[in-house]
């Protein structure tokens, strides 16, 4: 199920969060780039003080321990809850009906 959902993520091509078990530690905002076999290649990057580094490794599908990625982003202190846009301010062909009552 894993495999499958990693190659799902790896098709589209967005940004996500990878926890290697065996290392203990995240890859922040990584990219899948292929999976071939049990073999994962993952890019990511990393940022020192003075200089930002590119990395790409290939891990095993087996110490890949949780993958996560972002739905949304609502940016801190700029908005007010007044701000944000509500069910009814959508436009109406994005609104959700409501579902009809069974009897």
């Amino acid at each position: 199920m894993l495999h499958r959902k990693i190659y799902q993520l790896c098709e589209a091509k967005s940004d996500v969060w990878v926890y290697l078990r065996d290392q203990g530690r995240w890859l922040d905002r990584a990219r899948i780039l292929d999976i071939e076999g049990d073999v994962v290649t993952i890019r990511y990057e990393t940022e020192d003080e003075d200089e930002v580094c590119s990395w790409e490794e290939m891990v095993r599908l087996e110490s890949i321990g949780a993958v996560a990625n972002r739905l949304s982003v609502v940016p801190k202190g700029t908005l007010s809850s007044h701000d944000l846009l509500t069910s009814e301010e959508c436009h109406e062909s994005e609104q959700l009906r409501p579902r009809p009552e069974v009897d």
